[in-house]
């Protein structure tokens, strides 16, 4: 493929090349879009949050009562 280090900066140079043509061409959110989406990632990392919460407590106190029981 690339001989020595020189092929590798060369390679490197390339690849860099290549990944600012193509971000280039692609298209970026709005600063609504952007605000938005961020947003409803935060709405889904609470909401999610909150789950594992719940689901926490519950099963440490099922399992507390369930081994006291057998006590």
């Amino acid at each position: 493929m690339f001989k020595g280090i020189a092929g590798f900066f060369r390679g490197v140079r390339h690849f860099g090349g290549e990944t600012v043509s193509e971000l280039k061409k692609s298209s970026w959110p709005t600063w609504k879009e952007l605000w938005n989406y961020t947003i409803v990632v935060l709405v889904g990392i609470a909401i999610l949050g909150l789950f594992t919460a719940v689901a926490d407590f519950s099963l440490v106190n099922w399992i507390d009562f369930f081994t006291n029981r057998v006590k």
